[in-house]
């Protein structure tokens, strides 16, 4: 195991929900909390602490990736698609909560759910376990984008 890839990994994926928390943070208590959202909206509170789940999994498979040789095309293509998500991930909260956006956000989680999909596939190619850990991130971006949705509709 090389630690110092692990935490380099994973923390570059926990600074992309740092990126998107600058957007998100100040939006919470005031343009989020006046919208009308659907009745499986969940808690404020769960939001971070699955966020923060969702980026040590995705760290943690960007690690077994890379731990497969970077000189390889295949893990470079892995990690240019993982990056390109992470990306996409950042721009989310942006458009969403900075812009105050749910159409283009919407729109956006339409791309970023296909990066994730590409990256997933190209992970299990390499590394089942590490497209298993992306596993999660997807459903919960699913869930984000019906609630995108269902918050977009609930407040024309």
């Amino acid at each position: 195991m090389n630690i110092v890839r692990l935490i380099i990994a994973v923390g570059g994926s926990l600074l992309a929900g740092l990126i998107g928390s600058f957007a998100t943070s100040p939006s919470i208590p005031t343009w989020y909390a006046s919208l009308n959202k659907p009745s499986f909206n969940p808690p404020n509170w769960l939001f971070g602490p699955a966020w923060t789940l969702l980026y040590v999994l995705m760290g943690t498979a960007a690690y077994l990736i890379w731990q497969k040789g970077w000189e390889k095309r295949e893990v470079k293509l892995a990690s240019s698609l993982f990056i390109a998500q992470l990306l996409l991930n950042s721009l989310w909260s942006i458009l969403f909560f900075g812009l105050k956006s749910p159409f283009l956000a919407l729109i956006e989680i339409v791309v970023l759910w296909f990066a994730i999909l590409l990256t997933i596939i190209s992970f299990f190619r390499l590394s089942p376990a590490a497209g298993w850990l992306m596993v999660p991130y997807i459903i919960w971006v699913s869930f984000a984008s019906i609630l995108n949705y269902f918050i977009l509709i609930l407040n024309k």
